[in-house]
């Protein structure tokens, strides 16, 4: 039956309905991919038709508190291969085996790869690059990458740690500050068809990241020097089977020089064990010995038990506790608190102890910050180890009582010893001083942080003078003493616990003191553990002269003048004056007229450094590059009481 016309509209108006709503579908459709998706489909795409191989990132660089480099990113060639252009893959092994010192059948597997992209090595030495070039081989290839590299080879290692390959913080500030070190990286970006065949190897596209944040340390780099290299004096002299130096700024906890050994060198990192790599003075734990007494006398002062001219009997000598007997090294009968500090009676601190029992005494070993972490912003610092007092019997408390029964580390010891100098204010001890941007912009800045009061200033102020007759003639730490400055401290000589009988060790020993200069304004606290010294072993005599030699070194780089007449000298007489033997710190650099200047002109860093140790001088140090300025002048005396400096420049 034929349609009406009427039908026939309808159907006209159905179906142009349904071609426009088709129509607006299409163009929504396109509308959708075209714009809405057009950010995400073009990134796939991208994806699809680009290889993107990511660089190491351009990581951050470190400073010391001078602005002198410890840590920087260098510009460094990394090789690469496209396989598909390489005509003879074992020739070509062949010729980069010895360059590379990579197994030839190792190369010949990269080589015939079904990839257009394979790594051979990353982040070359300069000269391997040019050698690897001069063979103008097709399909070999270069990037520029980042490599991490440390100026001052082993110098702050343990401080700074070391990064990997990737480049991430694998130890020490490096691993602390990663994130804020690390930048963003960089990718070599190439085309490839849709079966992922490279399209291109001779026009790779690179795309660049983003350099990270930079760290101003506490450190001196000059400092720091000086420690280590003391410190490996005397590790080497005694045998030792390694040691700590720790410098700290009491006012403010800034630590100045941190020092470990064994050490090594963090630009060759894999090349040594983990123990080398270890930071002793933030990881290892020793019984502390005399050194800890201070902290003792520190109590019972300002819990008002004792009065600082009273006499305690020493017991001639012998004294039993709990069913052992302690011994003096002299059989001492009365001793004031003064003389039982100065020269080291165990007995006399054991009835301190006592007097002070347990819980006050552990309250005041945790003000200290002893069994607790530091603060300090490194990684793997451990708390030490102090058991509640309900676990002390008696001889616990005496033991305690002169250092042995607990275990503390280096920092703490330092930081605690900061606390009696700085007038009874324990403060967190830091490494890193600010934190700046690629472009130099302040990011972050550390101030001095007050962790607690643990003693008033007047105790302090009691304690330090205690301190000061332990070097005075007659105390244990006699050694220790620089002329012309006055110093506090304590020796200290400690049984080490051996593993395997769970007793002490017959012969194994931790020799140790610990002080600061100058009394009357402190401006550094000094460390120095000396672990398992062969031969005499007592702290008086292997870790005081140690203290003495670094102490007088960092006064000098630090303008602190020795007190008496000799600051009052006329310029005359100081240009006149040779500087004297400090107690044969400087043995073989004076003359008959006295210290003379060596010609330093045009010198490196290190080559200035070197004969700085060779010479045994104490030169104050600034700048960067080489020599172009000295004091005073090649072959003049260098004038007693005045600064000797060099200063680098480009």
């Amino acid at each position: 039956m034929a349609l009406t016309e009427r039908g026939v509209q309808i159907r006209i108006r159905i179906f142009g309905v349904l071609f426009v709503l088709a129509f607006l579908t299409i163009a929504g459709r396109a509308y959708y991919l075209q714009v809405v998706q057009a950010p995400e489909l073009q990134k796939r795409a991208d994806q699809q038709r680009q290889q993107v191989v990511k660089l190491a990132p351009q990581r951050g660089s470190i400073y010391d508190r001078n602005g002198d480099p410890l840590a920087v990113s260098l510009a460094a060639e990394s090789l690469f291969a496209d396989p598909a252009l390489i005509k003879d893959p074992k020739n070509v092994a062949q010729q980069l085996k010895k360059i590379l010192k990579v197994s030839e059948k190792e190369l010949t597997r990269l080589l015939t790869a079904k990839k257009r992209f394979v790594w051979l090595q990353r982040k070359l030495d300069p000269e391997v690059a040019k050698q690897i070039h001069a063979l103008n081989i097709d399909g070999l290839q270069f990037v520029t990458e980042r490599k991490r590299y440390y100026p001052q080879a082993s110098t702050a290692a343990h401080v700074l740690g070391f990064t990997g390959l990737d480049p991430r913080g694998l130890e020490g500030l490096e691993l602390e500050y990663d994130r804020q070190l690390q930048g963003e990286s960089g990718r070599l970006v190439s085309l490839r068809d849709a079966r992922g065949r490279g399209l291109s190897s001779a026009d790779q596209l690179v795309q660049g990241g983003v350099a990270g944040h930079n760290l101003f340390l506490t450190l001196d780099r000059s400092l720091q020097y000086v420690a280590e290299k003391e410190l490996a004096r005397v590790v080497r002299e005694t045998g030792a089977a390694g040691g700590t130096v720790v410098m700290l700024e009491p006012a403010s906890g800034r630590v100045l020089a941190m020092a470990s050994q064994p050490d090594y060198n963090p630009n060759l990192a894999g090349q040594y064990p983990a123990a080398k790599r270890r930071n002793r003075a933030v990881c290892d734990m020793y019984e502390p010995g005399s050194t800890f007494k201070p902290f003792l006398m520190a109590g019972v002062l300002e819990e008002g038990l004792v009065r600082p001219g009273q006499k305690i009997y020493c017991e001639n000598g012998r004294y039993s506790v709990g069913g052992k007997t302690i011994r003096d090294h002299v059989k001492f009968k009365q001793l004031t608190l003064k003389e039982v500090l100065k020269f080291s009676s165990n007995i006399g601190s054991a009835k301190l102890g006592k007097a002070l029992e347990r819980e006050k005494f552990y309250s005041y070993i945790r003000d200290f910050g002893f069994g607790e972490q530091s603060g300090l912003d490194l990684p793997g610092e451990v708390s030490g180890i102090l058991r509640s007092p309900s676990n002390w019997f008696e001889i616990d408390l005496a033991a305690i009582s002169f250092g042995q029964g607990l275990s503390v580390t280096s920092i703490q010891m330092a930081s605690a010893f900061a606390a009696i100098a700085n007038g009874g204010l324990l403060m967190e001890p830091y490494l890193v001083e600010r934190v700046t941007d690629a472009d130099g912009r302040q990011i972050q800045k550390r101030l001095p942080q007050v962790r607690r009061r643990v003693i008033s200033e007047k105790t302090a102020q009691q304690v330090k003078e205690m301190m000061v007759s332990v070097i005075e003639p007659g105390g244990t730490g006699t050694r220790a003493a620089v002329p012309g400055y006055q110093i506090a401290g304590k020796t200290g000589t400690a049984q080490k616990v051996d593993t395997v009988t769970g007793g002490y060790s017959p012969d194994k020993r931790v020799s140790s003191f610990v002080g600061f200069v100058p009394v009357e304004n402190p401006a550094l606290v000094l460390s120095v553990t000396v672990d398992e010294p062969q031969g005499k072993a007592y702290g008086g005599l292997v870790a005081a002269p140690v203290f003495a030699r670094i102490a007088a070194q960092t006064l000098s780089h630090l303008d602190i003048l020795p007190r008496g007449e000799v600051v009052a000298l006329t310029e005359e007489q100081l240009a006149e004056e040779p500087l004297p033997d400090l107690a044969a710190l400087l043995p073989d650099t004076e003359t008959s007229e006295g210290l003379r200047m060596p010609n330093f002109s045009g010198m490196s860093y290190r080559q200035v450094l070197q004969t700085m140790e060779k010479k045994n001088l104490n030169l104050k140090l600034s700048g960067s590059g080489q020599v172009v300025k000295q004091y005073p002048a090649p072959g003049r005396v260098i004038p007693y009481g005045k600064q000797a400096w060099i200063r680098f420049g480009a």
